[in-house]
């Protein structure tokens, strides 16, 4: 048996709106400062482009950020609750092994039944790959609007000593409102992975490979047993990694829809480091006026980060009505992907 789907080829995915949240709580350069005399902070805070993050509660999760999202978003754009019929969290640091945080988020927001709701498990290139998923949903009128949640407190699971991820990281989190819609705004997307680098950035415990067990923890005091459930970074691999794979995918991307640098009027790039950031813009000769660098006050908030400064630039007129952008993500897998769209609203 053979089963056809049909595809409205004149169906696209309409980005109607963005909202996000932050948590209060401000962890200065300063601060780490006070904690860590030994740590620079001032070179540190030159390559990082961060001065201070917003990090999490000890009583606050992702779910908590999400939900503060996505109420701002039904205030600034009434009525949109009840017509909701997809609900997508990216998100890897979930309240619970299971169920996934898009059903406690659904019963937190009172959303209908009638709801397709699933987590994906993405980092920094989740907003592009969430994207991609939804546009599917959106294309086929599997849904018609989509909220597209990203959230995470990394904060949570780095160990406070290590100077490589606590300088850089913080908690946050956005949401997307997508509708499906008769313009044409997709232009083409790519998506890649290398699982074979995956320890470049991972957890080591936590999952069913390796269970943290309370009494094991208890019996051993080392500190690399209790840092197996912290984040495990290598810098330098990550940053080459993504200096070899980013900008030829980007440049593809580009060749293969007769484009441009120059017909691209905003890149929005996942907000990892000035370092890796000032590296791509120079790899790929975007001019200054065209490259978007907003991580200073919140530092790197992993899948939120390019929703949240694409807002940012909506909010400043920075980002207007026709134009065509790039967004490319990058991180944990290691996995990247790019989206080339009309932004229309």
């Amino acid at each position: 048996m053979v089963i056809f789907l049909q595809f409205n080829s004149w169906i696209d995915m309409l980005i109607k709106a963005i909202e996000y949240w932050l948590p209060e709580k401000i962890v200065t350069n300063n601060d780490l400062k006070f904690e860590h005399p030994d740590w620079d902070m001032n070179s540190i805070g030159k390559k990082t482009g961060v001065s201070e993050r917003r990090i999490a509660s000890l009583n606050e999760t992702a779910l908590d950020i999400a939900e503060k999202a996505c109420r701002n978003l039904f205030e600034n754009t009434p009525g949109t609750q009840e017509k909701i019929d997809g609900l997508i969290f990216c998100t890897q640091s979930p309240d619970f092994i299971m169920p996934s945080n898009a059903f406690l988020l659904q019963q937190r927001l009172g959303l209908s039944q009638n709801l397709a709701a699933f987590d994906i498990n993405l980092a920094c290139s989740g907003f592009v790959y969430g994207l991609a998923i939804a546009n599917g949903f959106l294309k086929t009128k599997v849904c018609n609007n989509i909220l597209f949640v990203t959230a995470d407190t990394y904060s949570k699971f780095i160990d406070l000593d290590d100077r490589s991820t606590r300088v850089l990281f913080g908690d946050g989190g956005a949401v997307t409102l997508l509708e499906n819609s008769e313009q044409n705004t997709i232009i083409d997307i790519a998506l890649a992975s290398s699982g074979y680098e995956y320890k470049s950035f991972y957890i080591p415990s936590g999952g069913c490979r390796t269970l943290i067990k309370d009494n094991q923890t208890k019996e051993s005091g080392s500190h690399d047993h209790k840092r197996s459930s912290k984040i495990h970074m290598n810098g330098f691999a990550v940053w080459k990694f993504i200096s070899q794979t980013v900008p030829k995918q980007i440049e593809d991307l580009l060749i293969k829809n007769k484009l441009t640098i120059s017909d691209i009027d905003l890149f929005f790039f996942h907000q990892a480091s000035k370092l890796t950031l000032d590296s791509l813009k120079k790899q790929l000769a975007i001019p200054d006026e065209k490259f978007v660098l907003d991580m200073e006050l919140t530092g790197n908030l992993v899948s939120s980060s390019i929703p949240i400064i694409i807002k940012k630039s909506l909010d400043k007129g920075v980002l207007k009505n026709g134009h065509t952008i790039l967004l490319s993500g990058f991180g944990v897998g290691l996995s990247w992907g790019t989206i080339l769209l009309k932004f229309k609203t």
